[in-house]
């Protein structure tokens, strides 16, 4: 999900409302003192794009819509494997069509009936509203839905899929209520609390978009989950992290999550009365090229392919990976040489073996050959887009290294600008960056989570990369069942993407939150899910 973020899906793409102005160092956005808020108060400096889930594919709205939406597979607190959520069962009863069950008697807070239809509804019109930072890319698979009767919902795919069930559990999986939602558009976030539209864990009882959400206990919640253990809950947005860093450190707020400098993370580990947990990794930064607007892309007055891939090959030869993980992030990040971040099944390292010096170092002198055999003359033009306020505030620090490096080579001359998330987000998928930044959290711990989001034809990342080749790889790696096999179709994959390079991987993360030493019930697993129903202080 783009941080990302695509959660594959998940991304990390924002359109949604103006960011909070800058947080006092005890309250929210408006002022107020954390000691009016209620319940357990849950710290972050991550931005909210929508309330819709079918608006956004970013971290920061997933983390609210896990709360409040429920979903037909979940992953349980502490594992990554899906189970049937608010359904008794889901069953392929052949390799293209899967049957789920719901559970009988089911209502949102509102005390509408929650049945299939509801269901065919949320997945129909995420396809429909078809939403620029949408998820509906995740469903590319997704023929057709049926509803036999009341609890009985058959998806009908294109191809077999055997990540299916945990589409379901991802940023594209949330049920909302037909009786509240727009069919055709995005519901504002206002008319979905005053419709009390929830049938998760919890319910919104105020909203104020990326400034403060308080939440309570939905007791007709019958899920997977259980029922949340702390009646209410506060969720306060920061602007910046040294403000979520201070809030934390004073007691403030309870627990902290997204994001800390990993200066930050250092210093508040030695404070006795704070714990920091961290999770498994997952999280990606890596460069977007524009396949249309980069130096020579396919809608400039230089148009032509091959020097625009060897404009992208030679960036990937400059690039060194270990200095910005040690000089930004105190190797609280290591370098990613692919798409599929180290640990996941079928995972490899393309870009270290065919780029730079073999191993993983830079080699300009490669470079410089990369771009005089493709009938490169002169320093290439780069303009490079970030957000800190939505990937951190490091990210000046890296981007400022990426520039130096890029420029200390003499083969390029690079402008890097940073812009609000709120209109970056809407700007990079309307062609306005040549190369930008994003940032990706999955949607489920599988490889295929950081290919199809991206590399599957009508894509979340939409710079205009389609290849047949990585598409046909995407969808038998989806449908093979052997494990062996799977796993080097994914190394197929990946070695494709890299000899393209759409994106650049540069760095993979971990998941870190920081509570005080009262608050019980803090987990960071392998679903990459934050989850306020296990937290009690």
């Amino acid at each position: 999900m783009a941080s990302v973020t695509k959660l594959g899906k998940r991304a990390a793409v924002l359109a949604g409302g103006a960011l909070a102005t800058t947080l006092v160092l005890t309250g929210c956005a408006g002022g107020g003192s954390s000691s009016n808020l209620n319940g357990l108060i849950v710290g972050t400096s991550d931005s909210i794009v929508s309330l819709d889930p079918a608006g956004s594919y970013d971290t920061g709205s997933f983390v609210v819509q896990n709360q409040v939406f429920p979903f037909l597979m979940n992953t349980p607190s502490g594992s990554p494997d899906v189970k049937p959520d608010i359904a008794t069962k889901g069953t392929f009863t052949n390799p293209t069509t899967y049957t789920v069950t719901l559970k009988k008697g089911l209502e949102f807070a509102n005390g509408h009936k929650l049945t299939s239809s509801d269901v065919k509804f949320s997945f129909d019109r995420e396809v429909k509203i078809n939403n620029p930072n949408g998820p509906q890319s995740l469903l590319a698979n997704m023929k057709s839905i049926s509803t036999p009767n009341a609890t009985t919902v058959v998806f009908h795919l294109n191809h077999a899929d055997q990540t299916w069930p945990q589409v379901l559990s991802s940023p594209a999986g949330p049920i909302v209520d037909e009786q509240v939602f727009s069919a055709t558009k995005l519901t504002p976030a206002s008319k979905i609390v005053s419709g009390d539209a929830f049938a998760g864990q919890y319910k919104i009882t105020s909203y104020k978009q990326n400034d403060l959400i308080q939440y309570a206990r939905n007791d007709k919640y019958d899920g997977v989950l259980g029922k949340a253990k702390t009646d209410q809950v506060t969720a306060q947005y920061f602007t910046k992290e040294t403000d979520l860093k201070l809030a934390v450190q004073k007691g403030d707020v309870d627990v902290a999550y997204r994001s800390f400098t990993s200066t930050d993370v250092t210093n508040l580990a030695k404070k006795k009365d704070l714990k920091v947990t961290y999770g498994p990794g997952g999280e990606l930064r890596y460069v977007v090229f524009n396949f249309n607007t980069q130096p020579f892309g396919a809608t400039t007055s230089e148009k032509d392919p091959a020097k625009a891939l060897a404009v992208r090959k030679a960036v990937a030869d400059v690039v060194d990976r270990s200095a910005l993980a040690k000089q930004v992030y105190d190797n609280t990040y290591t370098p990613a040489y692919s798409m599929v971040p180290d640990g996941l099944t079928g995972a490899t390292t393309p870009f270290k073996t065919l780029y730079g010096d073999g191993n993983g170092g830079p080699d300009v002198q490669k470079a410089k050959k990369t771009l005089a055999d493709a009938g490169v003359t002169g320093k290439v033009t780069l303009n490079i887009q970030y957000a800190p306020d939505h990937y951190g505030e490091a990210s000046d620090d890296e981007y400022a290294l990426l520039k130096t490096q890029l420029d200390n080579s003499g083969l390029f001359d690079v402008n890097i600008q940073s812009t609000l998330y709120t209109t970056y987000s809407a700007e990079r998928v309307k062609d306005a960056y040549p190369e930008y930044q994003l940032g990706w959290f999955p949607d489920f711990s599988d490889a295929d989570n950081y290919l199809s989001p991206f590399f599957t034809k009508d894509n979340f990342v939409q710079n205009h990369y389609d290849d047949p080749t990585i598409q046909k790889l995407i969808a038998q790696e989806q449908a093979e069942s052997d494990k062996t096999k799977r796993a080097d179709i994914i190394g197929q994959a990946q070695q494709r993407e890299a000899e393209q390079i759409s994106t650049l991987p540069l760095l993979q993360g971990k998941q870190v939150a920081v509570a005080s030493k009262d608050v019980k019930g803090l987990v960071l697993d392998p679903s990459f899910k934050f989850r306020y129903g296990t937290l009690t202080k």
